[in-house]
């Protein structure tokens, strides 16, 4: 079975905070790059604007979780 392009879950979940956030805004200059082609008429996988959009917002979501039991064990 080929791998996919996007980023399982599991793959997020060992990721480092700092690989995280790399991720992240490596994510968002990609949704500028595919909303502008979406724009401009020249969008090739408009799947892709799905896939890119679902996988930040598990980034955010883990950073949230992480962040959250990080307060819990310090208070």
């Amino acid at each position: 079975m080929a791998a996919k392009k996007g980023t399982k879950k599991d793959d997020l979940k060992v990721a480092t905070d700092d690989q995280l956030q790399t991720q992240l805004s490596d994510l968002k200059r990609e949704q500028f790059n595919l909303r502008f082609q979406a724009a401009t008429n020249q969008l090739e996988k408009p799947s892709r604007v799905k896939v890119v959009r679902r996988t930040i917002a598990r980034i955010k979501t883990l950073q949230s979780e992480r962040a959250r039991t990080a307060d819990a064990a310090q208070g």
